[in-house]
């Protein structure tokens, strides 16, 4: 298997070939990291693009609204990802919708890293697949995204607030449990505690 830093190095050398910035190869190559650490298909989608884009023109989506749409190319997932990380600030409390966006996948790791920033997990669908983005931690999805989706129609991005997965009893019959373990104080644990005693040593 390639590491992920062999990984992560030579998908940020091939985006610059085709003449993405330095800054944005390097942004590509975390993200091309990122999905084969968590098991999508990275490299297979970044080679497409890559392909592609020396041929098609994709639409740059520089300031996102709450509806983003293009009438005539997709939009590129690198410039609309680093636009989606660099406003996340204004975005957290929306639901976004994009119409077209050319090779979805490629995406994900810019909310993946957005969900960390803003502390709330974020939910994505597009092409009837569900993705829950977990702080940069892991992802969940329903679909593992073996087919390969060129174009993603109808994305919907919005934030998750957060909340316990277990009910407030639940959580005081553990905490019950947990106070079995409490020592109960006494005047030798007492003297023998930190900062006690009577001995001056300075």
């Amino acid at each position: 298997m390639r590491s992920l830093s062999e990984i992560e190095t030579v998908s940020k050398r091939a985006s610059r070939a085709v003449g993405f910035s330095w800054g944005e190869a390097e942004e590509i190559g975390k993200n091309i990291r990122l999905l084969e650490l968590f098991g999508l298909p990275g490299i297979k989608n970044l080679n497409l693009f890559l392909s592609e884009k020396k041929n098609n023109r994709f639409e740059n989506l520089n300031l996102i609204s709450e509806t983003n749409k293009s009438n005539k190319n997709h939009f590129c997932p690198i410039s609309t990802g680093i636009s989606f990380l660099d406003q996340i600030d204004n975005l957290k409390d929306k639901i976004v919708s994009i119409n077209n966006i050319a090779y979805p996948i490629l995406f994900i790791p810019f909310l993946s890293r957005s969900s960390e920033i803003i502390g709330k997990r974020i939910k994505l669908k597009f092409n009837q697949a569900q993705i829950i983005l977990n702080f940069n931690v892991n992802i969940y999805s329903d679909n593992n995204f073996s087919d390969l989706i060129l174009k993603g129609k109808d994305v919907e991005i919005s934030f998750l607030e957060n909340t316990d997965s277990f009910s407030e009893d639940e959580w005081k019959n553990l905490y019950k449990l947990s106070e079995d373990t409490f020592v109960e104080e006494s005047e030798s644990l007492k003297q023998g505690g930190a900062g006690a005693g009577l001995t001056d040593n300075d």
